[in-house]
């Protein structure tokens, strides 16, 4: 069984790290334990832009105060990337490299030595073109390094009260278009008012797809549960429709992470 004292060791290689900081179940594991062996030589950043759901930077910012690392908000322009606009299955590659660069100008103007990300080894075997980018960039994963998979990293995260460690997966707001429509402001903008209304009724573990004028509602096992009565798939349909979308439906069946893509994963390796 993996530790923390295999993760301690892995991040004590180097004398400094940024770590590349969403506020979810690994990346903040990550930051903790970078925070606790490598003290103010730690430094979690979190890339903001207009793919990033509203709640999650305040979200972030709780969890490095909770985990007593130093936390900076910076900004990232995905759309500004041509390859990231066009949306096609390599989307997270353009989004990853603009993160990285942003997050490599920091490390070096500052005196970072590494930099670090919350990649577990389940996401080796997953659709992650964002891992190329990381590799080109000398990006390390101290979670794959030391064999962390998704449960084990919410086991210790609990163990260690860190408050996102039952956090749902919340991938950047692009992943709700199907690949080849077009990333742009104002449909990000409408997916992310639509979650975040159903997020006021009580649903944690959500996605709406984004089809042109139609939102698909994707949700977790335990949040389709809680649809019980037709008056509740029609509150849930009214949130999708008044946040601009003309109609809406509830899939019936539960989330599944990378559903969407439509691609099988591609087994994927970190040297």
């Amino acid at each position: 069984m993996t530790s923390l004292g295999e993760l301690d060791v892995s991040i004590a290689t180097t004398p400094s790290a940024v770590v590349a900081f969403s506020g979810g179940v690994d990346s903040s594991l990550v930051a903790a334990a970078s925070a606790r062996v490598l003290g103010d030589r730690a430094l979690a950043v979190t890339a903001v832009s207009s793919a990033l759901a509203t709640g999650e930077l305040d979200g972030a910012r709780a969890v490095a105060a909770a985990v007593g690392i130093a936390h900076r908000a910076i900004t990232t322009d995905e759309l500004g990337r041509e390859g990231y606009r066009r949306n096609g299955p390599d989307r997270c590659y353009h989004c990853k490299s603009e993160l990285y660069d942003r997050l490599a100008a920091v490390a070096a103007a500052e005196g970072y030595a590494a930099m670090f990300s919350g990649a577990n080894v389940d996401d080796l075997g997953d659709w992650r073109p964002g891992l190329r980018a990381a590799a080109e960039h000398d990006v390390r994963h101290p979670l794959v390094e030391t064999g962390f998979r998704k449960s084990d990293v919410r086991r210790v995260a609990a163990e260690l009260r860190i408050p996102s460690a039952d956090k749902p997966a919340m991938p950047c707001l692009a992943s709700r278009l199907p690949y080849g429509a077009a990333v742009d402001p104002d449909a990000l903008a409408q997916i992310d008012r639509a979650e975040t209304a159903l997020r006021a009724l009580g649903y944690r573990d959500l996605r709406v797809r984004h089809l042109g004028h139609f939102g698909r509602v994707e949700l977790g096992e335990s949040d389709l549960a809680m649809i019980r009565t037709e008056a509740d798939r029609e509150t849930v349909v009214r949130a999708v429709t008044s946040s601009g979308f003309v109609d809406a439906e509830i899939d019936d069946q539960p989330l599944r992470s990378g559903s969407f893509t439509g691609l099988r994963p591609i087994p994927l390796s970190i040297a």
